[in-house]
Order: C-alpha cells, then sequence, then structure tokens
C-alpha cells in the first residue's frame, strides 16, 4: 500500500480507454512530452492500432527512472543521457532506443536587462545571469531539463546559490517555471517545445539558443522483465516497436506548434 498513495499524488494523465483496449501500458515520461501535447497524439494513435491503453505519468526524468528502478511503471520516455545509461547499466531498464530530439533554449524577459539576447554560449550566458540582479527560475526537480541546467552552470564554473544571486528552485514542471518566470520578469532554461505552446500567453523571448550543449535527445527504456517479473514487457515491446518504426516517426515529425516542428524523430537509428 505504500507505493500507491506516491503513485495517486503523482500528475496522472488519465481518460476513458477506448473500449476495445484489451490491456493497459504504464509509462512514465516527462512532462515536456505531455505539456506539448505530442504524447497524446502519439498514445491515441498506438491504443486505436494494437488495442493496449496507455496510462501516462508525467514527471521529471528522474522521478520516471525511480518508478522503472521500482517496478511501478512498465516503460519510460526520458531525456536525461547519463541517467539513463546508468539506469540500464544497473539493470533496471533494457533496450534504450532513441526516439526523437529537439533542443533546448534560454528564454527571458523581452526587454533582455542581461543582454545575453544572441548569444550561442549557453554557460557564458548563465554567468552573466548570476551576476546580474535578474532572477533565475530554476525546475529544481531533477527532471532532464533540471540536470541539463546544472551541467551548465558547472561549464560556467558556478554553484547556483539562492544566496549567491537570485536563483529560484521552483520544484515545478516546464509549464509553471514559465509562467513563473514571465511573472517575475527573469531567466529560465525550457526545452523548446513546452515553449512555443505556451508562448502566445507569455512575454518571454527566445535569448539564447543554438549551443550544441542545449541538444536534447529523448530515449525510450524498458523497464527490466527479470527484475520486476510483473512488468507489462509484451505491450512495451509493441510500444517500442511502434513509437520508432515508421507510424510513430511519421507522427513525431508531422506534430507542429504554430507551424513550426519541435520534435525530430530519432526511431530506427
Amino acid at each position: 500500500m505504500r507505493r500507491v498513495f506516491p503513485l495517486i499524488a503523482l500528475l496522472l494523465i488519465a481518460y476513458s480507454f477506448p473500449a476495445e483496449c484489451r490491456e493497459i501500458l504504464r509509462l512514465a515520461t516527462t512532462t515536456s512530452t505531455v505539456e506539448s501535447g505530442l504524447l497524446d497524439i502519439l498514445t491515441r494513435q498506438f491504443e486505436k492500432e494494437r488495442g493496449i491503453a496507455v496510462q501516462v505519468i508525467a514527471v521529471g526524468s528522474g522521478k520516471a527512472l525511480k518508478l522503472g528502478e521500482g517496478g511501478d511503471v512498465d516503460i519510460l520516455l526520458v531525456h536525461s543521457p547519463a541517467e539513463e545509461e546508468a539506469f540500464v547499466a544497473a539493470g533496471h531498464g533494457i533496450e534504450r532506443r532513441p526516439v526523437m530530439h529537439n533542443d533546448m533554449v534560454i528564454v527571458g524577459p523581452a526587454a533582455d536587462p542581461v543582454k545575453v539576447r544572441g548569444s550561442s554560449d549557453a554557460a557564458t550566458a548563465l554567468k552573466k545571469i548570476a551576476g546580474s540582479a535578474a532572477p533565475f527560475i530554476s525546475r529544481g526537480d531533477d527532471s532532464g531539463t533540471h540536470k541539463s541546467e546544472l551541467g551548465l552552470w558547472q561549464a560556467a564554473g558556478i554553484v547556483p546559490d539562492p544566496k549567491k544571486f537570485r536563483y529560484i528552485e521552483a520544484g515545478q514542471g516546464m509549464s509553471a517555471v514559465l509562467r513563473m518566470a514571465d511573472e517575475l520578469k527573469g531567466y529560465t532554461l525550457t526545452d523548446r517545445a513546452t515553449y512555443e505552446k505556451l508562448r502566445p500567453t507569455l512575454a518571454l523571448r527566445i535569448l539564447v539558443e543554438g549551443d550544441p550543449h542545449l541538444f536534447n535527445r529523448y530515449s525510450v527504456i524498458m523497464v527490466n522483465p527479470k527484475k520486476h517479473p510483473k512488468v507489462r514487457y509484451a505491450a512495451a515491446r509493441a510500444f517500442t516497436a511502434w513509437l520508432t518504426g515508421p507510424a510513430g516517426r511519421r507522427l513525431i515529425g508531422n506534430f507542429a506548434i504554430g507551424g513550426k516542428q519541435v520534435f525530430f524523430p530519432d526511431g530506427g537509428k
């Protein structure tokens, strides 16, 4: 029973499963795939074609991997490469495969008081933000985006500390952090897809992009059935094959927000 309550507390994307669905696949994934609207398109088409309903638990990549470690889900769709490799090396997951990629960007107020607009060096931009009076809002939630942000701070030679500059750890998903940054006229690191989804409602603008360190790859990993015999391995394998196959690649490549492609398929590579 102790595992049930934390699962209920997570952001569970629930809806009525099609009557023809024979079983339910539990998928833990990063919030960006859900908040962008892409995952709903993918899972509904998979359900229609294969008759397997997908129950989505949207959390940061770190929490998704923890759920996989505990056998509380059957499959993961995450974007935290170092942690994914450790997860598989420890025997928790199998058959890690690339699904798609996009990029991250640093956004901030249109006035850009720190003057980082047009830079393609994310670490240098963060160093300038840390030396200013402007706030930086962090996910602070062990997500893939948060891990990427911490890596950029490390590259900048800075330990983010709320006592040294206006560093705010929100402990929330990307949409909430973007709205907070907008209200505070601050800066933040975001995946491009979630930003584009919310852009019409925000005054924030993309200021830093194009740094190779902002590359953002999503992978699918099945939870190891040898460690957790109760996981739905056959359903997870079917979803992996479909997601990385022609049908999944086509839907990912055709998905756009405001006429802009925001994810690029990598399945089969």
